[in-house]
C-alpha cells in the first residue's frame, strides 16, 4: 500500500511527463532534473539570441566591407588621373579636366563615408562607434569596429592637381583603407567562426535535452505502468477483503 501512496501521493505524475513530452514542469516531477532542463534550455536560446546578434553583425561587416571597396575603387582612380597629371606637356586647361574628374570621384568617397549605415548606425565616418555584439548567454560578445573614411580621415580632402600635390597621399589614402579592409575581413572570420560554434553547441545541446526528454518518458512510462500494477493489486487486496469479510458475515448467521 506504501508503494502505491509515494507514487501517487508524492506530486509526481507520470501522465503530465508524458504528455509534456518528457519535459518536467514542476519540482515535485524531479527537482535536479527540472533544473538542469531549465539550464539546458537557457542556454539553448542564449545560444540562439546570439547566433542571431552575429548574423547581424555579419552583415554589419559584409556592408563595411562592400562600400570601403569602393572607396578603394575610387582612389585607385585618382591614383590613375594623378599620374596623368604629373605629365609636364599636359595644359593647364587639361589638368584642370582631371581635377574636375578626381573630385567627382572625391565626392563618390565622400557620400559613401557618410551614407554608409546599418540598422541606422553609421560605419564609415566621424560618428562610426565600436559596437559590442553578446554571442550567448554567458556574458560573451564580439566587437565590430567602425572606420572613418572620410576625405579629411584619408587625408585628401584638398588633394589638387592644380597645385602642388603629392602622390603618396593617395597611397597613404589606399595604404589606410587596405588595412581597415583587412581588419574587418578578420572580425568576420571571427564572427562567422562564433556563428557555427554557437550553431553546432545549440544542436549538441539540442540533441541532450531530446535524449533527456526521452529518458524522461520512458522512465515515466515504467513508473505509469508499476501504478497501473499496483492499482490494480490494490483493488484485488480491497475486493479479497470485502469477500472475507462478506463470508465471515454468512457464518455468523448461518
Amino acid at each position: 500500500m506504501s508503494s502505491v501512496s509515494s507514487v501517487s501521493g508524492s506530486g509526481y505524475s507520470p501522465y503530465s511527463v508524458i504528455a509534456n513530452g518528457g519535459t518536467y514542469s514542476r519540482a515535485a516531477q524531479g527537482a535536479s532534473e527540472l533544473a538542469i532542463q531549465e539550464r539546458t534550455k537557457q542556454q539553448v536560446g542564449g545560444l540562439k539570441a546570439g547566433s542571431e546578434n552575429l548574423r547581424s553583425a555579419d552583415s554589419a561587416l559584409k556592408v563595411e566591407d562592400g562600400a570601403m571597396g569602393e572607396v578603394t575603387g575610387y582612389l585607385q582612380s585618382i591614383r590613375e588621373l594623378s599620374v596623368k597629371a604629373m605629365n609636364g606637356t599636359m595644359s593647364d586647361s587639361d589638368r584642370k579636366s582631371v581635377q574636375d574628374q578626381i573630385d567627382q570621384y572625391k565626392k563618390g568617397i565622400e557620400d559613401i563615408a557618410n551614407n554608409t549605415t546599418y540598422n541606422e548606425k553609421n560605419l564609415l565616418n566621424k560618428d562610426a562607434k565600436e559596437m559590442t555584439v553578446a554571442t550567448d548567454a554567458n556574458g560573451s560578445s564580439e566587437k565590430i569596429s567602425g572606420y572613418n573614411m572620410t576625405l579629411e580621415s584619408l587625408g585628401i580632402k584638398d588633394y589638387d592637381v592644380t597645385k602642388d600635390f603629392d602622390i603618396k597621399d593617395i597611397d597613404k589614402a589606399l595604404e589606410k583603407t587596405s588595412n581597415s579592409r583587412a581588419s574587418a575581413g578578420a572580425k568576420t572570420n571571427g564572427v562567422e567562426y562564433s556563428l557555427s560554434y554557437n550553431s553546432h553547441a545549440a544542436l549538441e545541446l539540442d540533441g541532450f535535452q531530446m535524449d533527456k526528454e526521452e529518458r524522461n518518458s520512458v522512465d515515466a512510462y515504467q513508473k505509469l505502468k508499476t501504478k497501473q500494477a499496483l492499482d490494480v493489486y490494490q483493488t484485488t487486496l480491497q475486493k479479497k477483503k470485502q469477500d472475507d469479510e462478506e463470508r465471515r458475515s454468512m457464518m455468523l448467521f448461518a
